[in-house]
């Protein structure tokens, strides 16, 4: 503990109630800052005034609670249904989508309360520290970062979760988390994230009691639930249920909507090993629900009304940019800027309705329908003559063949020279 009048200034700390920031909290004014917490409304279920009273019975000269939801979902979450961002073709982003608003927030409240620094608990292992200090230099160039977890005398004390929970225990800092349940969670609107303790090891299967947000899909109801979801420019506008002609069109509410949908039949949960952005591997479980109805609806519906080249080159290069992006912590930047410009226009005709049923842990698309004109029965259908004369389609396969023949018979030449034809052609 330093002396009385040794202030080393004002830090703002990225608060979440939890045991590493709790304890952070603590630690930073036994080393002389005077700490704000702040603490972003993202959508996580959290007692807010129980973690406001935490954060000042620990210490903290100040406490800012931000409202954000609004703008997570409209900013961050739709573009990224938009261009059905994942990451790893599995992980969709929920944590990294975050990020972003709460980063923002917070240099905005640094600024009011004339903060020196930034802190915040991530670890020196993970994506979140990357994240969280490419946003701060992005918005506020000169901003002072303390990382607690990367400082030899904040880690060589604390080795792990145990030393904290010692700590916290011997300063009466109330924890959720237990030696029982020694997992890590980050929550939002968009999802939960569990990670450490027992998953440290990828092949420990996660206990019933783990997974918060969804029901087990073997516990879901026996009987599937409708729910159809109206589309304009890639953006859900209109959640209905025709069970009760239940009709929801608020941006933030159409998701929380499809969230408690989603919990309700077991729906968004994944258990992987992904690369993180630092260099090493890491297992995560996740739960995703509305995310997971929306990406399934949009992608059907892109089917039906996106053109063949556009959406190839919206997977080629915004989907995969965005969600390297996205992930790698780099959206303040100006690609990021470049990338998501080009989101509207591949999304100008993504109009029209999907409808879906949720049944165990599936969802499955029963019918789409719009007016965009792309799909013509008549040029597909096997019963009827239509759109095209068929004799058109051999002048086009003479055409596409011209380079396939070609390669054909260098590999006969090939063969001369040891390769049978029997092995160009796979023949058993």
């Amino acid at each position: 503990m330093v002396a009385s009048g040794e202030k080393k200034g004002k830090v703002i700390l990225a608060y979440s109630g939890g045991l590493d920031t709790s304890c952070i909290l603590l630690w930073l004014i036994e080393q002389g800052y005077e700490v704000v917490a702040y603490m972003a409304d993202v959508g996580q279920e959290e007692d807010f005034e129980a973690a406001r009273a935490k954060a000042l019975k620990c210490g903290a000269v100040g406490f800012h609670l931000a409202d954000l939801k609004r703008e997570f979902v409209e900013e961050l979450i739709y573009p990224a249904v938009q261009c059905n961002a994942i990451y790893e073709n599995v992980y969709l982003l929920g944590t990294s989508l975050a990020r972003p608003v709460i980063a923002r927030g917070m240099i905005e409240a640094a600024v009011k309360e004339n903060c020196d620094y930034v802190s915040h608990g991530c670890t020196g292992k993970g994506n979140d520290q990357v994240r969280f200090e490419l946003a701060f230099y992005g918005l506020a160039p000169n901003i002072k970062v303390i990382a607690p977890w990367r400082l030899p005398e904040f880690y060589e004390r604390f080795a792990g979760r145990t030393a904290l929970l010692d700590y916290a225990a011997k300063n009466g800092i109330p924890v959720t988390q237990t030696a029982a349940k020694p997992w890590s969670t980050d929550e939002n609107l968009f999802h939960i994230s569990y990670e450490a303790g027992i998953l440290e090891d990828p092949n420990q299967t996660p206990p019933d009691d783990m997974w918060k947000l969804t029901v087990s899909p073997q516990k879901a109801p026996e009987q599937p639930e409708q729910v159809h979801i109206e589309f304009a420019k890639g953006l859900p506008v209109t959640v209905t249920f025709p069970a009760d002609n239940k009709v929801v069109t608020d941006a933030v509410d159409i998701f929380l909507t499809l969230n408690a949908l989603a919990r309700r039949h077991g729906v968004g949960r994944i258990d992987i090993v992904e690369n993180r952005f630092i260099g090493v591997k890491s297992r995560g479980c996740y739960e995703s629900p509305a995310a997971t109805i929306l990406r399934a609806a949009h992608m059907d519906l892109e089917g039906l009304t996106l053109d063949r080249n556009v959406r190839a080159l919206r997977d080629q290069f915004i989907t995969t940019q965005l969600s390297q992006i996205l992930y790698n912590g780099f959206f303040f930047s100006p690609e990021r800027e470049f990338v998501t410009a080009a989101i509207p226009a591949s999304q100008k005709t993504v109009n029209g309705l999907v409808r879906l049923k949720l049944y165990k842990g599936n969802v499955i698309v029963e019918g789409r329908d719009a007016d965009e004109g792309l799909y013509d029965a008549k040029f597909s259908s096997m019963d009827e003559m239509g759109g095209f004369e068929p004799t058109a389609t051999s002048g086009f396969i003479e055409i596409s063949s011209i380079r396939i023949k070609a390669w054909g018979r260098q590999n006969l030449k090939r063969g001369q020279g040891g390769v049978s034809p029997q092995d160009v052609y796979h023949r058993e």
